[in-house]
């Protein structure tokens, strides 16, 4: 069984308020950690009903005071909206908020509409898309011990440090969907994750592109990736398929450019896809791509598919719908997804 970590959106369901869906975040990510996890990542996505996960950084020293051992991160930070000085003053922030524990994700999508873009272009000084790998090296060398030298025309230098006097670093990982990100990650020689939870299309090239192209450096000697997968663990298949049919139907809407709603409860999206059968026309691609079914079934289904690809580590993002009744601020069908997994030893009395 390979290592498991942990994506969050932060899902919001019906009913549910954002402090409500933070909190059962939270409440994930402490019993994440208790579960010997390996990492647990918040992403970042704006303008969403169904996804509180707007500024990972917030969310990550939430997560950070509420854990000891887990690494903490973003899956991730969406480079061209933000400032790249502003990210690493924030992840030197969080380094030392949690030494040896943070992990900064960079993106390169900006992870919403166009729209928000300009929004929040109009808020701030956010980056270039097109700078993109300007903007990773610079981040790298702000979050380092030693800082920045910035060089003027006129031939002098100025020194820029994210941090006065850090004692560690944040590790730096490239997220992406495409061939652009896996082929640049190789020439920095950055550790590097395919978003296969999202579509999986592409993940052969992807893996290939990053293995074969990849520069070694002294933090790096070897390329380093794991894989990102959809899971939802129930105790019977039925109640799996039951609980993952609220994302497929968010899916098809995202799809189909239909209005987003809050995520629908289990049994919400059962009574309104006997009329409007949203998910039908994806649901067999998504069933093959996700991981749905019984511990036994998505252990062993995990196992494989790690041994697949040669990483020792997969990164769910727990995508279980909740029942109607379910306490607003528990994650219990989430949770239930990733306790079953783990499969923790008992507690001795």
């Amino acid at each position: 069984m390979p290592a498991l970590s942990i994506l969050d959106l932060v899902p919001v369901r019906t009913g549910q308020t954002s402090a409500e869906a933070v909190a059962s975040s939270l409440t994930l990510a402490a019993r994440a950690d208790e579960l010997g996890m390996r990492r647990y990542w918040f992403a970042e996505h704006h303008n969403m009903p169904a996804v509180a996960s707007t500024t990972p950084p917030v969310l990550i020293a939430a997560a950070a005071a509420r854990t000891s051992r887990i690494r903490v991160g973003s899956g991730g930070v969406m480079l061209p909206n933000h400032a790249p000085l502003v990210v690493a003053e924030q992840f030197a922030a969080l380094e030392a908020l949690a030494p040896g524990r943070v992990d900064l994700g960079l993106g390169r999508a900006p992870g919403s509409d166009p729209v928000i873009t300009q929004l929040l272009r109009q808020s701030g000084t956010t980056s270039d898309v097109d700078r993109f790998p300007d903007h990773v090296r610079d981040i790298r060398s702000l979050v380092s011990r030693d800082g920045a030298s910035l060089r003027f025309t006129s031939g002098g230098t100025y020194e820029v440090t994210a941090t006065p006097a850090a004692s560690s670093v944040p590790e730096v990982w490239l997220l992406g969907s495409s061939d652009y990100s896996a082929q640049l990650a190789a020439a920095l020689g950055l550790p590097y994750v395919f978003a296969n939870h999202f579509s999986g299309e592409g993940l052969e090239r992807a893996l290939d592109l990053y293995r074969t192209g990849f520069v070694p450096n002294e933090e790096n000697p070897a390329p380093r990736t794991f894989l990102t997968a959809n899971a939802v663990v129930a105790d019977t298949v039925e109640e799996a398929d039951a609980r993952a049919l609220p994302q497929a139907r968010m899916m098809a809407r995202l799809r189909t450019g239909r209005p987003l709603t809050a995520l629908e409860s289990v049994e919400e999206a059962a009574e309104a896809e006997k009329t409007d059968r949203l998910a039908a026309p994806i649901w067999d691609a998504l069933r093959a791509k996700w991981f749905v079914g019984t511990a036994a079934e998505v252990t062993a289904d995990l196992a494989a598919f790690a041994e697949r690809w040669g990483v020792d580590e997969v990164m769910i993002s727990p995508v279980a719908g909740s029942d109607r009744d379910e306490p607003m601020d528990r994650p219990d069908a989430r949770l239930r997804t990733l306790e079953l997994l783990a499969q923790p030893e008992p507690v001795a009395a």
